[in-house]
């Protein structure tokens, strides 16, 4: 039993609907992510972040970066030359490869480098204006020295 049901939730929560979505789609996923190419996530900044991916053994050319839909997606394709090679041991994994990465709103890429078998990307976190928090003026009403009273007269 590996379902939950985050009905609850939508009933106490206002504009949580994606951390709804995102649960049911990680507990959907039985797959489990491979481990190759191996790759870290830093956060350099307060609203920017950095993936390096290493791609030992990959040219600029096999490695391709894209964003599609709220994910980025990093592949790589390396040509064939093994014909001329006779290898007595092969340490360095060059297979194709192809890693996804979800991306929260607001989050673009803001380039990618490739140095010393180690692919970086840059991200970065860009809030609208519209969505930054800001600070509303509460009004203080003054009561006037000139309330109306009515006075209440008995029925009956």
């Amino acid at each position: 039993m590996r379902t939950f049901d985050f009905a609850p939730l939508h009933r106490a929560t206002i504009g949580f609907d994606q951390i709804a979505d995102m649960m049911d789609r990680v507990m959907s996923n039985d797959v489990t992510q491979p481990s190759y190419p191996p790759y870290n996530i830093e956060k350099t900044a307060a609203d920017a972040y950095r993936i390096s991916i290493a791609v030992a053994g990959f040219a600029d050319s096999d490695l391709s970066v894209e964003v599609k839909e709220n994910a980025l997606v990093v592949a790589a394709r390396k040509a064939v030359d093994d014909a001329t090679r006779t290898y007595l041991h092969r340490g360095i994994a060059t297979r194709a490869f192809e890693r996804r990465f979800t991306l929260a709103d607001h989050v673009r890429v803001t380039g990618a480098s490739h140095e010393n078998g180690m692919l970086h990307i840059d991200l970065k976190r860009e809030v609208p204006e519209a969505l930054k928090p800001r600070r509303i003026e509460i009004a203080s009403v003054k009561p006037s020295d000139e309330t109306e009273f009515v006075e209440a007269k008995a029925v009956n």
